[in-house]
């Protein structure tokens, strides 16, 4: 048996039988599918070898900064966010830090030789992370749950927020079991100094094996400080569930919201642009942060496609930084379209960029 399978027993399990997600030995979505488009059209394997390749990785590396500077500011503002790639965010909330989904890994595979490869880097070490006061991870596909970032991150004495069953995986890989919090949907856990994280739903699916499909749950979250909260969504199609968190649980500050690797046949566990905007207006609430995008190759779409939808319909209210750049939300007054000189403009554009931001 699996450590893995091992964990997955006792008070745990009880936990996960009790949850009104699981049922039939696996968790279950809330809202029904079948409204949504059928999967008969869903990309193969060949489409994601030869369709579109050239369009779905930039020319050249992304522009980022260096924000270990900035960290070591006070916030005036109280909140400060800093996009690290993909669902990867450090969350500076009311004096506290936590960090989303963190991936330093080279491929979103359970192999290191085959998969979905980074094309983007991390732009800084997680040794070269600021203390910490907790790790939320959404749910336990591989570009979400990390084997070796989780590795390095748990000697760091952090607790781990997460959903019912993912537990069992973090324990497995050497997380001590009194440092992890494992939640149920809309169950919430208050850590030192006033810090309220609360899973909340999503319409997703979980599983890292042909074996495990659903035997872990998956989650939004929403981290709550004194005076600022945050909207993480985690993986999710739309669903009416987006309306119900707002009213339960916001206002918000800042939306942060999953917007890349969609398809059409993925509507019901993927939102792409269009759809995370119909989701952000359902919650009613805060600034826009796009996440899991300009990371990996993980779909047919261009790569930066979910920038330039956003940019188009959403440029009042979004905060779209640029990797590793700090920013606080409150005094981001208009986005600067940096993916487009990043791709398509000269070189020593992209340079001029990053000097500029780095100087303020």
């Amino acid at each position: 048996m699996s450590a893995f399978r091992q964990k997955m027993e006792g008070l745990r399990l009880e936990r996960m039988r009790a949850s009104r997600q699981y049922a039939d030995g696996g968790f279950i979505n809330t809202y029904s599918a079948s409204a949504l488009r059928e999967l008969d059209d869903r990309p193969t394997l060949v489409d994601f070898m030869f369709r579109g390749k050239e369009h779905r990785t930039p020319l050249r590396p992304l522009p980022s900064l260096d924000p270990r500077d900035t960290w070591a500011k006070p916030i005036p503002s109280g909140l400060r966010v800093t996009w690290l790639g993909h669902s990867t965010v450090l969350l500076e909330i009311d004096g506290l830090r936590v960090l989303t989904d963190p991936v330093w890994g080279e491929r979103a595979s359970p192999v290191a030789f085959f998969g979905p490869k980074r094309f983007q880097p991390v732009p800084v070490s997680i040794e070269s992370l600021p203390a910490l006061d907790a790790i939320v991870i959404s749910h336990d596909h591989y570009d979400h749950l990390d084997y070796p970032s989780v590795c390095a991150l748990a000697t760091l004495g952090v607790p781990f927020v997460t959903s019912l069953g993912v537990g069992a995986r973090l324990e497995a890989w050497g997380v001590p079991a009194e440092r992890i919090i494992e939640l149920d949907w809309w169950e919430s856990t208050t850590l030192p100094r006033g810090l309220v994280i609360t899973a909340a739903p999503s319409h997703h699916f979980s599983g890292r094996a042909l074996n495990d499909r659903n035997a872990t749950l998956w989650s939004s979250f929403v981290i709550r400080g004194e005076r600022h909260a945050v909207y993480f969504s985690g993986d999710t199609g739309l669903s009416p569930h987006f309306a119900e968190i707002g009213q339960r649980l916001g206002p918000f500050d800042v939306v942060m919201m999953e917007v890349g690797a969609f398809h059409p046949s993925w509507g019901s566990v993927h939102l792409g642009p269009d759809n995370a905007l119909h989701a952000w207006k359902q919650l009613g609430s805060g600034r826009f942060l796009p996440v899991h995008w300009a990371t990996f190759n993980l779909a047919l779409h261009a790569w930066e496609e979910p920038a330039e939808v956003l940019y188009a319909n959403a440029q009042e209210d979004l905060v779209m930084p640029l990797l590793g750049e700090p920013i606080e939300p409150a005094y981001i007054e208009r986005v600067q379209p940096w993916w487009r000189e990043a791709v398509r403009g000269p070189k020593a554009g992209v340079e001029r960029l990053v000097a500029s931001k780095a100087s303020r």
